[in-house]
C-alpha cells in the first residue's frame, strides 16, 4: 500500500494505519535523516492511545510509552539504532528484548540490525516536497 500525505493529514493517516495493520506488532520505519519518521512514528502512537510527548529515541535508544486497550496498560516501544555501531551493541543496549517482548515496537534505521527485524512491517517514507511524504507499506 502507498500513501502520500501532508503533515495536517497524518492524523487521519494515522487511524487508517492501524485499521490495515492487522496484528503486526514489529514496524520498521525507513527513510533518509529528516524524512519524518520520529513525527509519523508520534501520529501513530498517539492514534494508538499513546498520551505522553513521543521525542525521538536518538540519544536514549530507546523510548517507552504505554497506551490503554481492553482496559488494560500495555508498553509500546519506539527505538533508534541510527548511533549504535553494530549488532552486539543493539542487542546489549536491549532492543532485542523489546522486539521478543510482544509489544508494539517501532523501529528507526532498521537497516543496522536486519536479522532481528524479519518478519517485521515495513514502512518506507519519502519526501516528496516540504510538505508532502509518501510512505510504503509493507514487505
Amino acid at each position: 500500500m502507498i500513501l502520500e500525505y501532508r503533515l495536517e493529514e497524518l492524523g487521519q493517516l494515522a487511524q487508517r494505519f492501524w485499521r490495515d495493520a492487522g496484528n503486526a506488532r514489529v514496524f520498521a520505519v525507513y527513510g533518509p535523516m529528516g524524512a519524518g519518521k520520529t513525527t509519523t512514528i508520534a501520529a501513530l502512537c498517539g492514534a494508538r492511545g499513546v498520551r505522553a510527548a513521543v521525542s525521538s529515541p536518538t540519544f536514549s535508544i530507546i523510548n517507552e510509552y504505554v497506551y490503554e486497550e481492553g482496559g488494560q496498560r500495555h508498553p509500546l516501544y519506539h527505538m533508534d539504532l541510527y548511533r549504535l555501531r553494530d549488532l552486539e551493541e543493539i542487542i546489549a543496549a536491549g532492543v532485542e528484548d523489546c522486539l521478543n517482548s510482544g509489544a508494539i515496537c517501532f523501529v528507526e534505521w532498521p537497516e543496522k540490525a536486519p536479522e532481528l527485524l524479519e518478519g517485521a512491517m515495513e514502512l518506507h517514507i519519502e519526501v516528496v516536497d516540504d510538505q508532502t511524504r509518501r510512505m510504503r507499506i509493507g514487505n
